[in-house]
């Protein structure tokens, strides 16, 4: 199955991207849609920009699994209520990032809550992604 990781820009998606594919952790910002492997990883700016929209449900008939990402650093949303709604028959999760740098993750899963995701599962530098890479096997 594939996944495709939307938020906002700098909220860990294409880390993500690099530790569910095992590759070397390096930064770089993602300029235009990247598939590497099952996930598919899109500029923040898509969801930034309501303009995009429209590009992230194209990019989505290509995912089984869409992963709404969710920095627990973050104090607001790039995601409107119920944002969850526009991707059709996809199995929406929401992910909180860097959970190893917060203490409290709530926000960002009321956040996430808002958006309509079905499930939240927080990842961090030292957290397991197993259950991503299970999502990824259709083992979930």
């Amino acid at each position: 199955m594939k996944l495709m990781l939307v938020g906002r820009t700098g909220v860990g998606k294409t880390t993500l991207t690099q530790r569910l594919n095992e590759e070397r952790l390096e930064y770089k910002k993602t300029q235009m849609v990247d598939y590497t492997g099952k996930i598919i990883d899109t500029p923040g700016e898509y969801v930034e920009n309501r303009n995009y929209y429209k590009a992230l449900n194209v990019v989505a008939i290509d995912a089984q699994i869409i992963g709404l990402v969710q920095s627990s650093l973050d104090e607001v949303s790039v995601f409107p209520p119920n944002f969850s709604s526009m991707f059709l028959n996809k199995k929406v999760i929401g992910i909180v990032t860097k959970v190893d740098l917060s203490s409290d993750t709530e926000i960002a899963r009321n956040f996430l809550e808002l958006a309509g995701v079905e499930e939240i599962i927080e990842i961090g530098k030292n957290c397991e992604i197993e259950i991503l890479k299970n999502y990824i096997r259709g083992e979930k």
